[in-house]
């Protein structure tokens, strides 16, 4: 499959774990475990496509509120994925990133996850970016405290504030826009995600979930993009 308009920059709402395993009788943990699996299947057909930026919704801020049981296999399960695909990652010059309130997370998973950034860092291929206990609202509110506080320094002037300078403030400096928003399992929301970045960014729903999610659901979701006109408001001539 070849492709003349690429997505410099895909997103992913990975939803439809808890229910995937609820069709099976199985706890939810083991929907998590097998929508790993589908990760590790985007990832390699992402590398594929030569596409550069790919950032997935791991962990919302909003999912701290889950059963206590269920966030606590889930930050093992974290730091068991990220220990196991260092070597895949650094292999295939993915760089990992993260977005979001990591604070929160625990200290050995946070421990691995830094340690990963760190080792992967500059390699100079596909860039991916966990986001992680990462709500936008939250981001939004962060880069407004930010700017709010440089104007008080008098390290910026309130005239000099732009739409770069405000993207300069949030979690993803320096990484462009989503070309494409993927989301899966049939819901029709952002959740939380990306607000202000995906502004134009082209949005494409799936009702496969996130467990049966696969390279080749990717390049559907790719070859559906392809069609898409993108105006950012202007006028199509």
């Amino acid at each position: 499959m070849t492709f003349k308009n690429i997505p410099s920059h895909i997103a992913v709402i990975m939803d439809g774990n808890g229910r995937w395993a609820k069709k099976r009788n199985l706890a939810r943990i083991y929907g998590h475990i097998e929508g790993i699996k589908s990760l590790k299947s985007v990832i390699k057909t992402a590398i594929k496509y030569k596409i550069k930026y790919l950032t997935v919704y791991a962990f919302s801020s909003e999912n701290w509120q889950r059963p206590p049981e269920e966030v606590v296999s889930l930050m093992e399960l974290l730091d068991e994925y990220i220990k196991i695909e260092l070597p895949y990652l650094i292999k295939n010059k993915i760089e990992l990133q993260f977005i979001g309130n990591i604070e929160k997370i625990p200290e050995k998973s946070k421990s691995a996850l830094l340690d990963a950034v760190q080792k992967t860092k500059n390699l100079g291929g596909l860039i991916l970016t966990l986001a992680l206990s990462y709500g936008s609202r939250e981001e939004i509110l962060n880069a407004v405290s930010k700017i709010a506080e440089s104007i008080e320094k008098g390290d910026v002037k309130v005239k000099d504030i732009s739409g770069e300078y405000f993207s300069s403030c949030l979690y993803t400096a320096g990484v462009p826009d989503p070309d494409l928003l993927i989301r899966t399992s049939g819901e029709y929301r952002l959740s939380n995600f990306l607000l202000y970045q995906t502004a134009y960014t082209e949005l494409y729903f799936t009702r496969t979930l996130w467990p049966d999610f696969r390279g080749k659901n990717l390049v559907a979701a790719m070859k559906n993009y392809e069609k898409r006109i993108r105006r950012f408001g202007k006028t199509h001539i």
